[in-house]
C-alpha cells in the first residue's frame, strides 16, 4: 500500500478528488460563512456510495474496505474538513459500532440508510466534565422491565442535531454504580452502548456550538432525561460498551490520520498555486528560498504522515494489532496539519487571514484534529504503555 495504489484504489481516489473539486470547492466557502451543513454535498456523496464503502453489499454498503474509506476521507479534507469529518464521523462513529457489534435485527434496521446517506449516525462518549477520562461516564442506564432508562449528558457530538441525524449510540454506567461511581477496587465500571433513535421523548438536542473551525459540520450537546428505549437497543453485550468503543476509536484514530493528511495535502496544494501566481519586489514569490524551505518541510511531515496511516490501515485490514500504529498515525498526521495550515497561513500572507481564503479555513480546522478522537498527549500516552513504559498510578 505504501509503493504505490493499486488501480482500483487509483480509480477510487481520482474519482473522489473530482467531485471535491467540481462539487465541493466552488460551494463550501458560503457554506462554511454562513455555518451551514452541506445537505447537498451529503446527498450526492450518499448516491456515489461513500457512506457504504465500506460495508458489505448485504446492508447496502458497496463492500470495500477501510483503506478505501481512508483514501476518501484524505481527498475530501484536501479541498474541505468539514465535509470530510461528516462522512469519517457517519461511518466510523455512526454506522461502523452497529456493523460492528450490533444484532442482525439491528443492522437490517439501521445500516441500510445510513449506508446509503439517508441517515447519519452519532456516538454519544464525551461528556462534559469527562473530556479524555471516557471511563469516567457519568450518564446512567437502569433497565425498568423491558426498557432502558437514561440519564446524563454528552458534550461535542458530531452529526447528532442534523435534520437526517436518525441515531445516537450512547455509552452509559449499566452496572448499578452511582453516577460517576466506580466499582469496588477501582477499574473502569460496567459500561453499555445502547441505541437512542433520534426524537425519543426525554433526548434533548441543545442549540449548535459556536465553534472555531469545522463550521459547516454538525455538533451538539445532548441530554438524557428519563429518555426510556426499548431493552433489544442494548448494542452488543452489557457491560462491554467501553471495550467496544476503544475498538471503535482505535480505527477512528485512523481515519482522522488520514483525514488530516488531506489537511496538510491541502496546504501544499494551496501554497504552491499561491507562490506561482504572486509576485513581490520583482520576482514570483516561488523563487525565493524561504519560501521553497517552508513548502519542501510542509512535504516531508505530509508523506511521512501518509506513511503512518497506510502502515495501521494495512494492520488493521490484516487482522493484526494496530493500536500503536494508529495512535502515532494520528498523533503525526495531526501535527503536520497544524503545522502546515500555520506555514500555508504564513506563507499567504494577510490573504490566508481571510476567512474567503481556503488555507484560512484550513488553518481554522485544523486545531482540532489535535484534540478530537484522543488528544495528541492521550496518543503519547498510549504509544508509551504499549512500549511497556508504567501507567501512572
Amino acid at each position: 500500500m505504501t509503493s504505490g495504489l493499486d488501480a482500483e484504489y487509483e480509480e477510487l481516489r481520482s474519482t473522489v478528488e473530482r467531485f471535491a473539486r467540481s462539487e465541493i470547492a466552488p460551494v463550501i466557502g458560503a457554506l462554511y460563512e454562513r455555518e451551514e451543513f452541506p445537505y447537498s454535498i451529503v446527498a450526492k456523496m450518499g448516491e456515489m456510495g461513500l457512506f457504504g464503502l465500506p460495508f458489505p453489499t448485504e446492508y447496502g454498503g458497496m463492500g470495500g474496505d477501510y483503506f478505501a474509506f481512508c483514501l476518501v476521507l484524505e481527498e475530501l479534507a484536501r479541498v474541505d474538513s468539514s465535509v470530510a469529518i461528516t462522512l469519517e464521523a457517519g461511518v466510523g462513529l455512526g454506522a461502523m459500532p452497529i456493523y460492528r457489534f450490533g444484532t442482525e435485527a439491528q443492522k437490517q434496521q439501521w445500516l441500510p440508510d445510513l449506508c446509503a446517506g439517508r441517515a447519519l449516525g452519532a456516538f454519544g462518549l464525551t461528556e462534559p466534565g469527562g473530556g479524555s477520562d471516557a471511563g469516567g461516564t457519568r450518564t446512567t442506564a437502569r433497565r425498568d422491565g423491558d426498557e432502558w432508562v437514561i440519564d446524563g449528558s454528552k458534550a461535542f457530538i458530531t452529526n447528532s442535531g442534523t435534520d437526517i441525524t436518525s441515531l445516537v449510540t450512547v455509552t452509559a454506567v449499566t452496572s448499578g454504580q452511582p453516577a460517576g461511581g466506580q466499582p469496588a477496587g477501582g477499574g473502569v465500571p460496567a459500561i453499555s452502548a445502547i441505541i437512542v433513535p433520534a426524537g425519543t421523548p426525554g433526548f434533548s438536542v441543545a442549540k449548535p456550538y459556536s465553534k472555531v473551525g469545522w463550521l459547516s459540520s454538525d455538533t451538539h450537546e445532548l441530554s438524557f432525561n428519563d429518555c426510556r428505549v426499548p431493552a433489544a437497543n442494548l448494542l452488543g453485550e452489557e457491560g462491554r460498551g467501553y471495550a467496544q468503543f476503544l475498538r471503535t476509536l482505535d480505527e477512528g484514530r485512523v481515519a482522522l490520520a488520514a483525514l488530516s493528511v488531506g489537511l496538510a495535502q491541502g496546504c501544499i496544494d494551496e501554497s504552491l498555486r499561491y507562490v506561482d501566481e504572486r509576485s513581490a519586489f520583482g520576482h514570483k514569490i516561488s523563487e525565493y528560498q524561504v519560501l521553497q524551505f517552508k513548502i519542501a518541510d510542509m512535504e516531508a511531515r505530509t508523506h511521512t504522515a501518509r506513511l503512518a496511516w497506510h502502515d495501521a490501515a494495512a494492520k488493521l485490514l490484516a487482522g493484526r494489532p494496530f493500536k500503536r500504529e494508529a495512535a502515532i498515525a494520528k498523533l503525526v498526521a495531526s501535527e503536520a496539519a497544524m503545522a502546515n495550515a500555520r506555514e500555508a497561513t504564513q506563507i499567504f500572507g494577510g490573504y490566508g487571514f481571510m476567512n474567503d481564503s481556503p488555507v484560512g479555513r484550513f488553518y481554522r480546522d485544523a486545531k482540532i484534529l489535535e484534540i478530537g478522537e484522543g488528544t495528541s498527549e492521550v496518543q503519547r500516552m498510549l504509544i508509551a504503555r504499549d512500549l511497556g513504559l508504567p501507567a501512572r498510578t
